[in-house]
């Protein structure tokens, strides 16, 4: 099967990088314990203690849907609900996971500029009922990088975290692609986590060149009771546990995991600052992360996907996503704007 080479559209696209591979090859050496106790599984734990300089519970999951749905369900009974913004991953692209994991827990939704939540909307879903009626409001849920690509900063995370504890919400963080986040601000994890009083976050690896396996993060230690039995119920309590866990040691221990974040959102930049030199094609949202929303003809996104270019039109605003990861490279780029270029010109 040949490799694609057109492609925009996720940054789950791209292959394993090579930290996280070796780390892999690394433990795939005679016998270990199974489940998690495995001397693998403890350091990549206590590696992400060290990463946001905490003593925090760390578990281990196959995906970003089971990092969600299973992390707010520990945070809510079934008459609770969870607020997010209206294009939050939890809403958007989870098939219903968050409310099946949860036992029926209701999303509220509230707007907000540039995927992020008002706050002051968040106020007024809270407070605009307290009666037996309504689902009980309990979390607050931010997505960090957002759908469109742009990132709360360490004030905006913590005036949400004085807002959730005000309100008696929790605040969990959906971090699929929290390193860009981390990469765009240049600030220390803890800035945007536990100090600005995240409870837990879902952080994500497979997004920054892992194969697969995100870290759902309890900063608040007390909620991660029982977690662990959460995650055997459904599915996710891998057997041979040091290759979920071994990638963190490869990506964290020389700081790959920024490196690699960087590079994708430098790359995102690189794109949006040459798409708009081009006429008709307009860059939506504040490129922070690594993600490029555009605005241009429904003809010319129908001609590119004819010339075999792949990309998303379906996340977050509905305008055409392109997304860049740690394998983009300048050329791929070059290519792109190229045909970009050439065809807005002959439409």
């Amino acid at each position: 099967m040949c490799e694609i080479l057109n492609q925009f559209a996720s940054d789950n696209y791209a292959g394993i990088c090579p930290e996280a591979w070796e780390a892999m090859a690394a433990v795939n050496q005679g016998f270990a314990n199974a489940y998690g106790n495995d001397p693998w599984t403890e350091k990549a734990c206590n590696l992400l203690r060290e990463f946001f300089e905490t003593d925090c519970e760390v578990f281990f999951v196959f995906n970003g849907t089971a990092a969600n749905s299973l992390s707010l369900a520990s945070l809510c009974q079934s008459y609770h609900s969870i607020i997010c913004q209206e294009l939050a991953h939890i809403e958007t692209d989870e098939c219903g996971a968050i409310e099946f994991f949860s036992n029926g827990t209701k999303v509220l939704l509230v707007a907000g500029q540039n995927g992020k939540v008002d706050l002051g909307e968040v106020e007024r879903t809270v407070t605009r009922r307290a009666d037996i009626h309504y689902p009980k409001p309990r979390v607050l849920s931010l997505t960090q990088a957002t759908e469109v690509g742009t990132v709360y900063s360490a004030a905006e995370m913590v005036a949400a975290g004085e807002t959730a504890r005000r309100l008696n919400l929790h605040l969990q963080v959906d971090g699929a692609r929290f390193a860009n986040a981390l990469a765009f601000l240049q600030v220390p994890a803890k800035e945007l986590t536990w100090k600005a009083g995240v409870d837990v976050l879902t952080f994500g690896g497979t997004k920054n060149g892992m194969a697969m396996g995100e870290a759902v993060i309890f900063f608040n230690r007390d909620l991660a009771r029982e977690f662990d039995y959460r995650c055997k119920q459904a599915g996710q309590l891998a057997s041979k546990m040091r290759f979920l866990a071994a990638p963190w040691i490869g990506m964290l221990k020389d700081g790959a995991l920024l490196r690699h974040a960087n590079h994708a959102n430098r790359c995102a930049r690189s794109l949006a600052a040459r798409l708009r030199e081009i006429p008709g094609v307009d860059i939506m949202h504040p490129v922070q992360a690594n993600a490029v929303f555009v605005q241009m003809p429904e003809s010319l996104i129908e001609a590119l996907h004819h010339k075999g270019w792949i990309f998303y039109t379906f996340i977050g605003s509905g305008h055409a996503r392109f997304m860049c990861s740690w394998k983009t490279t300048e050329q791929d780029i070059d290519r792109l704007v190229a045909d970009i270029h050439r065809l807005a010109q002959s439409g």
